[in-house]
């Protein structure tokens, strides 16, 4: 112990004393001695076999405001290792934990490694002379409609694997480039593997490849065919295309697959469907197959081929990437989207406008006239930033899903006002086609656009009235479930699945589902796999098995 704090670096977890902030917002306790909502040794997932990380709103009475500031969840972890248990027993208190690893690398499974990566933020290593095989986070679970749903599988889950609806050719999926994991098909198994991160860095990719390594010595399994993200600059992408075909004379068949498809393909196979559903696809970050940032989708389809029925309103990302990490770009450019350059004159005095210099507005208006470096995006991820930013919540954030996850937080769920959102049919497209038709096995369609420039004009009116942060917040989500209901009634398929990264938010999934059940429809929901991007190799499997047995012998 040093300085008050015991922290850890064996590829298990990190303890400190209770004033630890991790960097994404998220914390977890390691012993059950505090007071959260619904109770920690009562609540069946908090002590599941699997020993995972259960998120579920707390009574702060024993954590220091600095972890996970602004957020009324904790993760609720019991001690399940011999280490935890005398640790605690000595301590006789609450601590908090966090992984042995720095931002958007692999936890350290080496002793000299740790040493090595993590000195600068350790002031004591806790070692041993039993060595780690592989790198495993724990799962990480929260509460929606009464069911424990993971956000995190690893750990008690991977590679425990999803059974199939039938059995499929042997298949490396190898995910997406956020929160990646990789899966491989044998028979009617999928087997997924532990939560791998961020590919963003030489270790994180390191990673990845052992990851695979490891799954086809483990099951002896030769694939026939490899599944990536149709993302051209994905390192996941890249491996399947460039280093596979390299290092390995037997080359399989190598299948591009749409990612939001996969999205909903996941969620159809975790649930054992075999037929159709409308997939309510919203994140971040999708690369489309018409070369914009989809994110705000509703695809109709199977893991066979799907149909663009409808989507959100496009605009542009000024900056690209950067707009990400400033929210406050995002709502200047659906200022811009909606009023055009008089935006920037007449909206001076809201909080995203009056963060920037005018230097600063002024380089960002050149940008969206002239459309240099601003990649079109139909994303309801960045669609919450930009709210969030409006309401004076992030101008800029310091994780993933920080300004977000804050509108969800600030909502009044008591107010039941809502906003509008035009649903119109979209426009005919230069070449004569509506909807999207560029992705194999997906057809073209006379699509729908959520026209979100209403909605925007309404926030814009209660800001100037006065209206209180947590009522905005509430309505804009509102607005959102009622234009996920009527878009499923003008569509009429029964089965609607809602997937993708915004489905983390719990309010949104809650009432989503809810009014959806309450029209008549079946509601499917991850279960076995994250929402998010973890979930995008098991989706990659399906829609990939799904080609291979379609094609004539």
């Amino acid at each position: 112990m040093a300085n008050g704090k015991w922290q850890m670096a064996n590829g298990e977890s990190q303890i400190a004393n209770g004033k630890w902030q991790m960097a994404n917002g998220e914390s977890q306790i390691a012993n059950g001695k505090w007071q959260m909502a619904n109770g920690v040794s009562g609540n069946p997932s908090a002590t599941s076999p699997c020993h995972r990380v259960t998120v579920s709103p707390c009574h702060r009475v024993v954590v220091a405001p600095s972890v996970a500031p602004d957020n009324p969840n904790l993760g609720v972890l019991l001690p399940y290792t011999p280490l935890h248990h005398l640790l605690l027993r000595e301590l006789d208190f609450p601590v908090v934990a966090t992984s042995g690893n720095l931002t958007d690398e692999p936890i350290c499974t080496d002793t000299a490694d740790a040493v090595q990566r993590l000195g600068h933020v350790a002031d004591l290593f806790l070692v041993h002379d039993r060595p780690i095989a592989r790198h495993v986070d724990d799962s990480v679970a929260w509460i929606v409609q009464g069911a424990p749903r993971l956000l995190r599988r690893a750990r008690g889950y991977a590679p425990l694997p999803v059974l199939l609806p039938e059995a499929v050719p042997t298949i490396l999926a190898v995910g997406a480039h956020q929160k990646n994991t990789v899966a491989l098909s044998v028979g009617r198994q999928a087997f997924i593997s532990q939560h791998i991160g961020d590919l963003e860095t030489p270790e994180a990719l390191a990673a990845f490849e052992r990851v695979i390594a490891d799954f086809l010595r483990l099951y002896e399994a030769t694939p026939v065919a490899i599944a990536h993200d149709l993302h051209p600059d994905y390192l996941s992408t890249r491996y399947a295309l460039e280093r596979w075909n390299v290092e390995r004379s037997n080359v399989p068949t190598v299948i591009g697959v749409q990612h939001h498809h996969a999205h909903l393909a996941a969620c159809l196979a975790e649930n054992g469907v075999r037929g159709r559903a409308l997939g309510v696809t919203w994140d971040g970050t999708g690369y489309g197959p018409d070369g914009t940032i989809w994110g705000g989708e509703f695809l109709l389809g199977d893991a066979a081929g799907f149909t663009r029925v409808a989507h959100l309103r496009p605009f542009r990302l000024p900056g690209g990437e950067a707009a990400v990490h400033e929210p406050r770009r995002v709502a200047l450019a659906l200022l811009w989207e909606a009023y055009g350059a008089a935006a920037l004159e007449w909206w001076d005095d809201l909080a995203p406008i009056a963060s920037l210099k005018p230097s600063e507005r002024r380089l960002l208006g050149q940008m969206l006239e002239q459309e240099i470096n601003t990649p079109v995006t139909t994303s309801a991820g960045r669609l919450f930033d930009g709210i969030a930013a409006l309401i004076g919540l992030h101008q800029e954030v310091s994780f993933e899903g920080q300004a977000a996850m804050a509108l969800e937080f600030a909502a009044d769920e008591s107010e039941t006002g809502t906003y509008p959102i035009a649903i119109r049919p979209e426009a005919p497209r230069e070449d004569g086609r509506m909807g999207e038709s560029a992705q194999p096995g997906s057809s073209p369609a006379t699509g729908l656009i959520l026209d979100w420039a209403p909605l925007l004009a309404a926030v814009l009116a209660d800001l100037r009235r006065g209206v209180a942060r947590g009522i905005i917040a509430a309505r804009f989500h509102n607005a959102l479930v009622d234009a996920t209901v009527a878009v499923a009634e003008a569509v009429g398929e029964s089965r609607v699945a809602l997937t993708g990264g915004c489905f983390q938010n719990r309010l949104l999934t809650e009432r989503a589902a809810g009014r959806l059940a309450r029209a008549g429809f079946e509601v499917l929901l991850h279960r076995q796999a994250p929402p998010n991007d973890s979930g995008i190799s098991l989706g990659q499997i399906a829609v990939a098995a799904a080609r291979l047995t379609a094609r004539p012998a």
